[in-house]
C-alpha cells in the first residue's frame, strides 16, 4: 500500500499527524508478529447454512472453502429459493446477492447484521453472513478475537470496579474512541482482513455493521460499501472513508457531518454530502412489519388487567449480573400474583444464568428453562402472541444465532423490554433502560426517550425498582410507549434497514 493511498493517513481531507500514523502502523506490524503475515495469501470462500436465521431470513454463510476452489457469488445466489413477495420488495431484485460483514463484539453488531439480512430477504435480495471473526486460521480474525476478549473484559470489569470505570472506561468508550487519531490505527488493522475478500466481486453490495469490516471491504476494493454506524455518538472510530456512512438519529448525523469533536485542537473539514445519509433505526422486517397489531396486543393485555410481560436481555458481555438479580427479586412477588410475566435471556451465557440462580432465591424454583432449543423457543413466542403466558422462562443457548434472535422473536410478545442502551435503543418496543456499560451508549437512551418508545437511563437500582412499581400501578405508562412507537412508525423511524440495503445496491447516494 502506497503513502498516497493509505487512508490511515488522511480521513476526509484531515490529515493524520506523521506521529500517529507510525503508531499505526507499529500497531498492525506488532499484530503481524504476534499472529503472522498472511497478505499474499489466497482464501475462497463457500457458501453454506445458517442456523435458525437460514430459515428465517433466507441468509447464506460466507465459510472458508474446503476444496480451495474459488466461490461464485452470483452463480450461488440464483440457486438459493426467492423469498415470498413481502409490501417491501423490489421490482428486479430476483435474489441478487447481498453481503453483510460483521463481527461479534457483545450483541449489538450481530443484532444489526440480522436487521439488514432480514430488510434484505423482505426485499427479495439474498442475503449472505460475512463475520470477519470467524475464519479462526487468518490473522484478520485473530485480531478481531484478540481485541474483542480485551473489550468483553473491560465491560465486564466496568460494572464491578467504579473507580476503573470512572477512570478509564467510560472516557475511553466516550472520548477515547472519538478521537481522528484513534481511526488511524483501526485503518491499518483492517488492512489485514483483505485476504477474505478474493472470492467476492468489486460492485457486490455490502453492509458492514461494524467498522471494521467496512473498513476492509474498502481496503479491499468494493465500491458497494455501506458503513451502518451503531449507536448515537459521533465517534472516528466508526470512519470509514470510501463507504457510505448511515446513522440512525438527525444529531448522529450532524455530529458526524461536523466530525464533532474528534480533533480538539482544530475544526476539522466536514465529511462530503455522498458520504453520509439518515436512515432511521435499523430494525427488522418482522419486528417493523407487525408494530402496529404486536401494539394493539400489548393494548388489550395491559388495559385489561393481564400481566405485564418483562424481557430481560442480557449483554454479550454478561456484565450488570447484580442489576439485574436486584430486578428479578423485585418482580418474582408480581409474578406469583400473576401480576407480571418475566422472560430472560442470557444469550450463550450459561455460566450468567447460573450467577442469577446463585443471586436470587426462589428462582431456580419457579423458573422455566428453555435451553438449546430454539424450536421450543420459537413455538413459546408465537403462541405467546394471542395466547397466555404466565411465570418465569429462562432461555439459553450455545448457538450464537439462536441466542440472539430468540430476542427478536420474544421482543414481539412482550410488553416491556430491560435493557442498557445498546442496540435495543432503536427497536419499536417499550423499553426501561437501565445503566450503560461504556460512555458511548448514553445517547442511545437519550433517542428512546425523546422518541418516547423507552425511558431515559436510569443509573441507580432503586430508581429502576421504582419503575417497575410504577409500570405495575399505571399500565397506561406502557400504552404510552407504543402510542409513540406508532406514531414513530408512521413516519419511518423504524425504517433504516431497508434504506441502508437500498443504498447499498445503488452504491451511491443519488
Amino acid at each position: 500500500m502506497t503513502a498516497t493511498n493509505d487512508r490511515a493517513k488522511c480521513a476526509f481531507g484531515n490529515q493524520q499527524d506523521e506521529r500517529v500514523w507510525r503508531k499505526a502502523q507499529k500497531g498492525k506490524e506488532r499484530f503481524l508478529k504476534k499472529f503472522g503475515d498472511d497478505t499474499n495469501a489466497t482464501y475462497h470462500l463457500a457458501s453454506a447454512d445458517v442456523p435458525v436465521i437460514g430459515d428465517a431470513l433466507g441468509v447464506r454463510n460466507l465459510v472458508m472453502a474446503s476444496d480451495g476452489t474459488a466461490l461464485d457469488l452470483a452463480a450461488d445466489a440464483a440457486q438459493a429459493p426467492l423469498a415470498p413477495a413481502t409490501e417491501r420488495t423490489v421490482e428486479g431484485a430476483n435474489g441478487a446477492p447481498v453481503i453483510v460483514g460483521n463481527i461479534r463484539m457483545g450483541f449489538g453488531h450481530y443484532r444489526i447484521s440480522m436487521a439488514m439480512a432480514s430488510a434484505a430477504h423482505a426485499m427479495g435480495y439474498t442475503p449472505y453472513w460475512l463475520d470477519l471473526a470467524s475464519f479462526d486460521e487468518t490473522t484478520g480474525s485473530k485480531v478481531i478475537a484478540y481485541q474483542n476478549d480485551l473489550y468483553s473484559m473491560g465491560s465486564r470489569l466496568s460494572q464491578k470496579i467504579g473507580l476503573f470505570n470512572r477512570l478509564y472506561w467510560e472516557p475511553l468508550n466516550s472520548e477515547g474512541f472519538r478521537k481522528l487519531s484513534y481511526n488511524a490505527g483501526d485503518q491499518k488493522n483492517a488492512e489485514l482482513c483483505v485476504p477474505l475478500f478474493a472470492d467476492i466481486p468489486a460492485d457486490t453490495p455490502y453492509v458492514g455493521t461494524h467498522v471494521w469490516p467496512a473498513q476492509a471491504a474498502v481496503h479491499a476494493g468494493l465500491t458497494h460499501v455501506v458503513n451502518a454506524i451503531p449507536d448515537n455518538w459521533p465517534m472516528a472510530l466508526h470512519l470509514a472513508e470510501g463507504a457510505i456512512h448511515t446513522v440512525q438519529t438527525p444529531s448522529a448525523y450532524l455530529g458526524y457531518h461536523q466530525l464533532r469533536g474528534m480533533d480538539p485542537k482544530r475544526q476539522l473539514r466536514p465529511m462530503p454530502l455522498d458520504s453520509l445519509v439518515y436512515t432511521g433505526h435499523y430494525v427488522d422486517h418482522e419486528l417493523v412489519a407487525n408494530i402496529q397489531q404486536d401494539c394493539e396486543r400489548r393494548r388489550r393485555r395491559l388495559l385489561g388487567g393481564g400481566p405485564i410481560r418483562y424481557l430481560i436481555s442480557v449483554g454479550g458481555a454478561g456484565a450488570q449480573q447484580e442489576l439485574f438479580a436486584a430486578i428479578i427479586m423485585r418482580l418474582l412477588p408480581y409474578v406469583r400474583t400473576e401480576q407480571a410475566t418475566l422472560l430472560i435471556n442470557v444469550g450463550d451465557h450459561r455460566n450468567v444464568w447460573e450467577g442469577l440462580v446463585k443471586s436470587v432465591d426462589g428462582l431456580a424454583g419457579v423458573a422455566r428453562t428453555h435451553f438449546d432449543n430454539f424450536a421450543e423457543v420459537a413455538k413459546l413466542a408465537s403462541d405467546a402472541l394471542d395466547g397466555d403466558l404466565t411465570g418465569v422462562h429462562a432461555f439459553c443457548d450455545s448457538d450464537i444465532f439462536s441466542a440472539v434472535y430468540s430476542s427478536n422473536l420474544l421482543m414481539r410478545c412482550s410488553d416491556v423490554l430491560v435493557t442498557k442502551p445498546s442496540e435495543f435503543s432503536f427497536y419499536p418496543v417499550p423499553k426501561l433502560m437501565i445503566h450503560r456499560v461504556g460512555g458511548h451508549e448514553a445517547w442511545g437512551a437519550i433517542r428512546a426517550a425523546e422518541v418516547g418508545d423507552g425511558t431515559y437511563e436510569i443509573d441507580d437500582t432503586d430508581e429502576v425498582l421504582a419503575m417497575i412499581d410504577s409500570f405495575q400501578y399505571d399500565r397506561e405508562l406502557v400504552a404510552f410507549m407504543c402510542d409513540n412507537i406508532e406514531a414513530a412508525n408512521r413516519i419511518g423511524v423504524y425504517d433504516g434497514a431497508y434504506k441502508v440495503i437500498d443504498l447499498a445496491v445503488r452504491g451511491s447516494v443519488a
